[in-house]
């Protein structure tokens, strides 16, 4: 009988935490040292990284870095189940690696507390095996596709918003698709609302965040087929599942190089669309400053109900900006700028920015209210709820 030899690689330990892995024939010894000795950079700790970080972890991903510039909030914590009360106001890197680290004290956790962008994409993807977009924007999606193609990594793409998610797997090899096949042009600013803007139910970035964690150990094991050259579709109010076929478009020019990604999708660096800056604004306590006189005025929200049912201004007035962009809220308001001067605020100030535009379009004078509920809650009234 042939004695066995441990692999020098696992101790008996880590054999024992990931037996169930060990015990798998289409994973074994094999597959569990591919995922030791490989690193994973995960762009972003909130929804989807959340659950992305502690599977990997969990599975035995040697080395994980993060990227996230952000502070956990308590509007986090209905889907970003890394973070904890606790944590409030720490940076994400700090409480996710906190929670990893807690799980999994073999798993090196390296924190990058700053915003993936053109001038650190390259130093910190190069020194990964993979990706994985844990982001939630367009700018970001279009610089990991960008560096990833540059420097021959794949990376694990996903989505969420309102019921539904995406995932894909992109650049895994010379003819697979990326982000640019499905998107080749980001669409209008203000046409995809975000999450904050659009809503999420909070176990949807864990489904597609699962997905995409399944698709990262895969592909570090060498596991199973993935979703290269395909779109997952998933629809949680129904529980289907739909599969799209992506291919390479033929035409499609090459990555040559970084560009100016914000400008590319017409938002600015705080992520507000482009044009916010462009129209007349006063501050949300200058707003403040002109309630309190007690002046006649109009203020117009031009967010969503749903939004309005978290929180508002007071004597604000909820006229969404779909119905000025379909003309069905105009006369409205044209009966209202009887009233005094109009203002018009959203969440940030984006979509106030672009409210402001289509009145003038209409003869209407309006003026925008620069960083909307959002900086009138941190600037002016705390008791209003941020999400």
């Amino acid at each position: 009988m042939t004695e066995h030899l441990p692999d020098p690689d696992l101790s008996a330990q880590e054999r024992g935490r990931y037996a169930r892995h060990l015990t798998l024939p289409e994973f074994g010894v094999a597959g569990q040292r591919r995922l030791k000795t490989a690193s994973v950079l995960c762009v972003g700790a909130g929804g989807l990284g959340s659950p992305l970080l502690m599977y990997l972890a969990a599975a035995g991903v040697g080395r994980i870095g993060i990227v996230d510039d952000d502070r956990v909030e308590v509007s986090n914590l209905q889907r970003q189940v890394i973070h904890a009360e606790s944590g409030l106001g720490q940076l994400k890197t700090d409480s996710a690696r906190q929670r990893i680290v807690g799980l999994n004290s073999h798993c090196l956790v390296e924190q990058h507390a700053c915003r993936l962008t053109t001038t650190n994409a390259i130093e910190l993807v190069e020194g990964h095996d993979l990706v994985v977009d844990g982001s939630d924007n367009f700018p970001t999606r279009y610089l990991i596709n960008d560096v990833c193609a540059l420097l021959n990594k794949p990376w694990v793409y996903g989505s969420v918003q309102r019921f539904e998610g995406q995932v894909s797997v992109f650049n895994q090899g010379p003819q697979s698709p990326d982000y640019r096949d499905l998107v080749p042009e980001p669409p209008p600013p203000g046409l995809v609302p975000s999450c904050a803007d659009g809503g999420v139910v909070g176990v949807m970035p864990g489904l597609i965040g699962l997905l995409q964690a399944t698709e990262t150990i895969k592909l570090l094991a060498g596991l199973g087929e993935s979703l290269d050259g395909r779109l997952l579709l998933v629809d949680g109010l129904t529980m289907r599942f739909r599969e799209l076929r992506l291919q390479r478009r033929p035409q499609r020019p090459p990555i040559t190089g970084l560009i100016d990604y914000e400008a590319f999708c017409s938002v600015d660096d705080s992520g507000r669309l482009e044009g916010a800056s462009s129209v007349r604004s006063i501050s949300v306590k200058e707003l403040s400053a002109l309630l309190d006189d007690g002046g006649e005025l109009v203020l117009i929200d031009v967010r969503n109900p749903s939004e309005a049912d978290v929180a508002v201004i007071p004597r604000s007035q909820l006229i969404p900006l779909a119905q000025i962009e379909n003309g069905e809220g105009i006369e409205e308001i044209r009966r209202l700028a009887g009233q005094g001067p109009i203002y018009v605020h959203c969440k940030l100030g984006g979509r106030s920015a672009r409210a402001v535009e289509l009145l003038a379009q209409q003869g209407i004078d309006a003026t925008n209210v620069s960083g909307g509920i959002d900086a009138w809650s941190q600037q002016v009234d705390p008791g209003v709820a941020r999400y």
